[in-house]
C-alpha cells in the first residue's frame, strides 16, 4: 500500500491544526513534521510543543523527520509529543548503528534519511536495523524545491537492495513530489510518499484525494 505524509512545512502556519484536521478526514495516512535546528539545514522550523499540540488533533501516523545534528539528545523527548517514526539522517549520526536502537528501545520505528549526494550504500551495513529509508530528492531545508531526477535512480537501488535481503523495509521520498510526477516516483518503487506544497497549495483536503487516486491509478 502506498501512504501518503503531508509534510506540514507547506502548511499555512496561521490554520495549522485546521489544515491537519482536513488532511486526517481526507485520508492522509501519516503526518510528515520536519525538525530543522539551523545547523544541519540553514532553516529552523519547530519542535517538541508543536508535535505535542497537533498530537491531541489527529490519530495517524507522526512521521518526524529529524533536520538536526546530533539526533540522539531527542529521541526520548520526541517519543513524548507524539512521534511513532523517527527518521534521523546518514550525514548527521556518528554512530548510527546506536542511535537507531535508542530509537527502537524508545518504542518507535526507525527511519534513515540520505541527502541526495550520499548513495544508497552507506546503508549497506545497518538496512536491517531500519523500519524506512528515506531518499530525500531535494536539498533539505526548504520547502518547494524542484525534483532532482537522479533520486529516482536512488529509489530503485534501494528497493532492489531491500528486496535481495528479503526485507520489508518501507521507501519514502521527500521533496518536489507532486501530481505530474508521483507516478514514476512510485513505479521507480518508493511506497510512502512526503508532499508539500504540492498539499497544502489551494485546498489540502482536495489534493489529498487527488494523490490517493494517483496511487490507485499508479499501481495498476
Amino acid at each position: 500500500m502506498t501512504i501518503l505524509a503531508p509534510s506540514v512545512l507547506g502548511a499555512d502556519f496561521t490554520k495549522l491544526g485546521e489544515q491537519v484536521e482536513a488532511i486526517d478526514r481526507a485520508g492522509a495516512q501519516y503526518i510528515h513534521l520536519d525538525v530543522m535546528d539551523g545547523e544541519f539545514v540553514p532553516s529552523i522550523s519547530f519542535g517538541m510543543p508543536v508535535i505535542k499540540a497537533l498530537r491531541t488533533l489527529t490519530n495517524r501516523v507522526f512521521d518526524v523527520h529529524m533536520m538536526v545534528m546530533n539526533p540522539d539528545r531527542y529521541i526520548d523527548a520526541m517519543k513524548d509529543a507524539g512521534a511513532d517514526i523517527l527518521c534521523v539522517h546518514q550525514e548527521a549520526c556518528l554512530h548510527l548503528d546506536r542511535t537507531l536502537h535508542r530509537i527502537h528501545e524508545a518504542g518507535m520505528q526507525a527511519a534513515v534519511a540520505l541527502n541526495p549526494a550520499t548513495p544508497v550504500e552507506a546503508l549497506s551495513c545497518i538496512l536491517q536495523e531500519a523500519d524506512m529509508v528515506l531518499i530525500m530528492s531535494v536539498n533539505p531545508g526548504f520547502g518547494g524545491q524542484k525534483f532532482i531526477p537522479y533520486a529516482l535512480d536512488k529509489i530503485r537501488a534501494v528497493r532492489k537492495m531491500i528486496a535481495d535481503r528479503g526485507l520489508s523495509t518501507r521507501v519514502e521520498v521527500d521533496g518536489g513530489v507532486n501530481l505530474g510526477n508521483v507516478g514514476d516516483v512510485i513505479r521507480a518503487g518508493a511506497d510512502t510518499i512526503v508532499a508539500g506544497s504540492a498539499v497544502f497549495r489551494g485546498d489540502p483536503a482536495d489534493n489529498v484525494t487527488a494523490f490517493l487516486e494517483k496511487f490507485r491509478e499508479a499501481q495498476g
